[in-house]
């Protein structure tokens, strides 16, 4: 979804749009159904704390989570605690509900990524769930001498926002139209530190090429889950990729490694938006 600010004319790049991304279609009514999983992927984040558990400790840097649209800081604390668990420094946005990109609200964010860094001299990981993604590689883009990398978890950057069940509600409740062509394209633009989309085929709320980065850029990668939208951030093999994420060195990033035993869980998109935009 498009965030309120729009980018001053040296900022500005042309627009992105083409036959493929106009194409797309939000997922229909089969998958929304399956969206039904939520409260099974929350029963299965339970039954697997012990496995989680067993991952590599962090090493306590500061992780900053972005809940979804319509969601507050509740919806992430599950997963704020795994990532607390592990050993890391978890933080909730506090900024309320996510009713869209109100006045300030990125410039509030700013402002406590600055101080999290500050408080911990060192730099701040951000995670953000669907909506909250675009905030999280709006911010790295911004402020990337402060921010280590960014994990998003089915966020629709890479398409139009009508090519997601949720753009009603979005003009709904932020008041803000989706038909910019140009700022959907600076939303494309991946940050510049390691930017990882975690995604599902089985979304029912974001058609899943909305959610790939262009793996031509260095520092971007996909990552394929078996999950729900409403239920990303309490999956069990989606909080695995970002604990694997997290415990990369940035200066010694590498793209995940979905070989041996992982391929039974995980995919890699190695294709760009553009060519997976009219697979199914």
């Amino acid at each position: 979804m498009p965030v309120y600010r729009r980018p001053s004319p040296a900022r500005r790049a042309p627009p992105l749009l083409d036959d493929a991304r106009a194409a797309l279609q939000p997922p229909g009514p089969w998958l929304m159904l399956l969206e039904s999983r939520a409260p099974w992927e929350l029963a299965a984040l339970l039954a697997a704390t012990p496995w989680l558990r067993r991952l590599p400790p962090g090493d306590g840097h500061p992780v900053l989570v972005f809940p979804g649209l319509g969601a507050s800081d509740a919806s992430t604390l599950p997963l704020r605690n795994v990532l607390r668990a592990s050993g890391y420094t978890p933080y909730p946005w506090r900024q309320g509900f996510n009713f869209g990109p109100r006045q300030g609200l990125l410039s509030a964010t700013r402002a406590m990524v600055a101080q999290l860094a500050d408080r911990h001299r060192e730099k701040v990981s951000l995670i953000g769930w669907s909506l909250g993604g675009i905030y999280a590689r709006e911010i790295a883009k911004e402020a990337s001498a402060q921010v280590r990398c960014v994990i998003t978890l089915g966020t629709p950057f890479a398409g139009h926002p009508r090519a997601t069940n949720a753009w009603r509600l979005y003009e709904l409740v932020s008041g803000q139209h989706t038909d910019d062509d140009e700022l959907l394209a600076l939303i494309r633009q991946p940050p510049p530190v390691p930017t990882t989309s975690i995604y599902s085929k089985t979304d029912g709320v974001v058609a899943w090429q909305c959610s790939l980065n262009d793996p031509q850029h260095p520092l971007a990668e996909n990552i394929e889950v078996h999950a729900s939208h409403l239920g990303m951030g309490m999956n069990p093999l989606a909080l695995y990729a970002i604990a694997d994420r997290l415990a990369q060195d940035p200066a010694q990033w590498r793209r995940f490694d979905a070989r041996g035993a992982r391929r039974w869980f995980f995919g890699t998109a190695h294709e760009g938006p553009l060519a997976a935009a009219g697979k199914g």
